[in-house]
């Protein structure tokens, strides 16, 4: 990567020098606040380059757009950008320059973004587009001087009060037809700036109540716009992958990609199984009753892992709140599982996360995501170590070892009845014995690896 230092004049951050590995013994100081006592990008991690094993990527939403406001106050960033009544594109310009600036700084090999981010709506779709084709035009330089990647692009189809009753589900097919054209324009400008993946995140795709709802329809409806959209990525030539993002609530009561489990239902219902996956946030799997492990493991299971919104959730609180990582045996046990199922393909870890509102200072953003980089590359060692080590899977293969004996094979190949295994139970008059699971071992055995 081509690190560009800017224009002391026309510098946001408080420093100019990118980032570096300094090794475990780094500590911050006023001389060098902010280094990698981890992340090591070309370290070998299990034959890969610890860069191409952890893909990171930096949301262009959470750190340049968001002002700071939530319910009960309002702006507290206050960036340059931000302020009324100036020139909007001259304002999605700067903001362009300065993510570019941060990426440089944090050695991070990709960023991601929805339309609405990175270029202001116009008067019309057709303005609006112009907009976003103008700004992407810079962002193509930026991407060709630096090196930086896009990870995936996306639409914002939930804003806007277009669709306060949804886009793709929404009850006029104008608003489907509008939330269309938007996808197109995007998904083909996420084709030409090189994008590894294209989202789709449906967060007003559900509803609040069912006396206004008809569920069948919806669920008919977003089938079908899944599938335009699939069938115009073939069109046009698109290698990337398709990713739906599960989440159970909010803003809606209740979202049709409520986890995994109800995206695989979705897409086999409307023959999609195979072309798209999933791109899955620690945040949504605690607020959908899940582990963000389980809901990885079972996107393997399922043959539809694709990516990671990489952030967490405050467990005490039953909303979204986007925090950065910070949490070492929970983010190794997410990587384990990733590893597990062959690592991340064209998927990376994207920071979907934002900093507190009181966090006012720019330099909070370099050490948001220096420290969530490093969090993870350390995770990932310790995920290394997990699967180096081997003794957790020969644990977890012991205990279903009775699976692959003959009898096991035979029944789950269908050579055995109902009857067939009646008789072999009355025959052989034994009483199976239960084997203990052992996870307090394997909970103090996953501690050795911390």
């Amino acid at each position: 990567m081509n690190a560009r230092a800017p224009d002391t004049a026309t510098r946001f951050f408080g420093i100019a020098e990118p980032l570096r590995f300094e090794g475990p013994k780094f500590r911050p100081s006023a001389r060098r606040p902010f280094g990698y006592r981890w992340y090591e990008p070309d370290r070998l991690v299990l034959g890969k380059r610890m860069e191409d094993q952890l893909r990171f990527a930096v949301c262009w939403w959470h750190s340049f757009v968001w002002t700071g406001t939530d319910a009960f106050g309002g702006d507290t960033f206050e960036r340059r950008w931000h302020k009324a009544g100036g020139d909007p594109m001259a304002q999605a310009r700067d903001q362009a320059e300065v993510a570019f600036e941060l990426f440089q700084l944090l050695h991070a090999p990709f960023f991601t973004f929805h339309d609405r981010d990175i270029a202001p709506e116009g008067a019309s779709l057709r303005e609006s587009n112009l907009n976003l084709r103008r700004i992407g035009e810079l962002i193509a330089r930026r991407m060709d001087e630096t090196g930086v990647k896009l990870l995936w692009g996306t639409a914002n189809l939930f804003s806007h009060r277009r669709y306060m009753a949804g886009a793709a589900t929404n009850p006029d097919p104008e608003v489907f037809a509008y939330a269309a054209a938007q996808v197109k324009n995007v998904l083909e400008l996420t084709h030409e700036l090189g994008g590894a993946n294209y989202v789709l995140w449906g967060g007003r795709e559900g509803y609040e109540t069912l006396l206004n709802t008809d569920l069948k329809r919806e669920l008919a409806q977003l089938g079908r716009f899944m599938q335009l959209v699939v069938e115009h990525k073939h069109k046009i030539g698109f290698k990337g992958a398709i990713l739906i993002e599960p989440k159970p609530a909010e803003p809606t009561k209740h979202q049709y990609d409520f986890d995994v489990a109800s995206v695989h239902g979705f897409l086999r219902a409307h023959g999609l199984e195979h072309e798209i996956k999933v791109n899955i946030e620690q945040n949504h799997a605690l607020l959908a009753g899940h582990s963000f492990e389980h809901e990885i493991a079972l996107a393997h299971a399922l043959g539809i892992f694709g990516s990671i919104d990489m952030n967490r959730g405050d467990e005490l609180l039953g909303w979204d709140t986007d925090q950065f990582p910070n949490s070492l045996p929970q983010v190794a046990l997410a990587l384990y599982e990733i590893l597990k199922g062959g690592g991340l393909a064209s998927g990376g870890l994207n920071f979907d996360a934002k900093l507190r509102r009181q966090s006012i200072d720019p330099d909070d953003l370099i050490a948001a995501h220096a420290g969530a980089m490093d969090l993870c590359a350390s995770a990932l060692l310790v995920a290394e170590k997990m699967i180096g080590d081997g003794e957790l899977a020969r644990q977890l293969a012991a205990r279903y070892q009775g699976w692959d004996g003959a009898e096991g094979r035979a029944i789950l190949k269908g050579r055995r009845s109902l009857a067939d295994l009646a008789a072999r139970v009355e025959r052989r008059a034994i009483e199976p014995q239960p084997v203990s699971g052992r996870q307090e071992r394997l909970e103090n055995l996953l501690n050795t690896y911390l």
